[in-house]
């Protein structure tokens, strides 16, 4: 179970990425075009929200189940694995998916195109970067994970 969810968080996190990424990218040319916000950007929005829901799920139901961030006691420093895993990383990850949520509700709410995009662009983009330093990238100097597991 524990290798399966594990999979599942590590392939999930490249769609979190990519809609995300698409969808800051939409929202720039949306706001800076003066384009109308159409139904696909809402989709968008939408999907990108939604991703990212499942993967926070699917991170938490690795943390309730996780080896790494079980109970330790002692260590050899403050920036361990299980520091990142148990702490950082766990924080950083939730905190950019309530940004997310906050940013995707908002845009919800709002009348204007314009607004709507100004919006999306915002917290789109701040939720990115938390995420960006949350992720345990293989060049990592606090932990490391290969970009891809396999079965």
């Amino acid at each position: 179970m524990y290798h399966a969810l594990l999979i599942l968080h590590s392939l999930n996190r490249w769609l979190v990425l990519i809609s995300l990424i698409y969808a800051i990218w939409t929202a720039w040319n949306g706001y800076r075009f003066n384009k109308p916000f159409s139904r696909s950007d809402d989709t968008l929005r939408h999907v990108t929200a939604t991703i990212s829901h499942i993967q926070l799920t699917l991170g938490l139901c690795l943390y309730v189940i996780s080896p790494i961030v079980k109970f330790e006691t002692g260590g050899t420093g403050v920036f361990t694995e299980h520091t990142f895993f148990s702490i950082i990383h766990t924080a950083l990850m939730a905190i950019s998916v309530v940004v997310i949520t906050i940013g995707s509700a908002r845009a919800k709410r709002i009348e204007a195109d314009q607004l709507k995009f100004k919006t999306i662009l915002i917290w789109f983009s701040v939720a990115l970067l938390i995420l960006l330093i949350a992720i345990p990238w293989p060049f990592s100097p606090l932990t490391s994970r290969p970009y891809f597991r396999s079965f």
